[in-house]
């Protein structure tokens, strides 16, 4: 007779405490290996110096973050992440990572019409947990590059300490600032200003990836002007963003 008993550790915790009590546990297991894992990642970072590493070979992730609101200390969630791989001021437009973000909460009606972005959807996506371990197996050790970096780096922030009890340690380079330094002159620095001042196609805005791999193309093209002030390593350019 076949012996249809649940094999293993689940057998066992079955016996236990019944099926739901070890798919429970197995869940447990899944997130306490993906904390571990974005611990692991924080740590390592710490070791990381790359400020002598020419910016013509420097290895960055792009990212954006579409959120319910403007405060994650106030409620408001992340419902999407988009990156892009850059090396140097090569988009690699085939090396990317999405993801929806379920934020268990009610997404506002605008937020909705803004990103294309249902509450439906949201419902059934990943785990907050989940998005963030697949967002840095993406990043690994690499620089991270955004718009306006203070919006993502407080959500971000926010996500990592409330998941997995640790900040983020990685370098974060803001599009905007640079684009201050080297444009003084200018009378805005949103995103939608910049893309146009530098000549970069407007895809889909408030798409997590699109508006990443529209930054990225910024990112470019910022990153040509710097070196033609004879900036070329990753410390020069942070050693000239301190003075502005």
């Amino acid at each position: 007779m076949m012996d249809r008993r649940p094999p293993g550790r689940m057998w066992s915790l079955y016996k236990m405490g019944g099926l739901t009590p070890a798919i429970t546990s197995m869940f447990d297991m899944q997130s306490a290996q993906q904390m571990a894992f974005i611990r692991s990642i924080m740590k390592e970072q710490r070791k990381n110096s790359l400020y002598e590493i020419p910016l013509h070979t420097l290895k960055l992730v792009v990212f954006d973050l579409e959120t319910t609101g403007f405060s994650p200390y106030n409620g408001d969630e992340i419902i999407s992440v988009g990156a892009v791989a850059v090396n140097g001021s090569e988009v690699e437009d085939q090396q990317t990572y999405y993801s929806l973000v379920n934020p268990k909460r009610n997404i506002p009606e605008e937020i909705e019409e803004l990103t294309g972005i249902t509450n439906k959807e949201a419902s059934a996506a990943p785990e907050l947990l989940h998005a963030l371990r697949g967002f840095l197996e993406f990043v690994q050790q690499k620089v991270l590059v955004a718009h306006g970096t203070g919006h993502d780096k407080h959500f971000l922030n926010a996500a990592l300490w409330r998941t997995s009890k640790v900040n983020l340690t990685h370098r974060l380079l803001d599009t905007m600032m640079v684009a201050k330094w080297l444009n003084p002159k200018l009378k805005a620095y949103d995103l939608d200003t910049l893309l146009d001042h530098y000549g970069v196609k407007v895809t889909q805005r408030h798409h997590a990836l699109e508006d990443a791999r529209m930054t990225a193309r910024l990112w470019s093209r910022l990153l040509e002007q710097a070196r033609e002030r004879d900036v070329q390593t990753l410390g020069d350019l942070y050693m000239q963003l301190s003075r502005h």
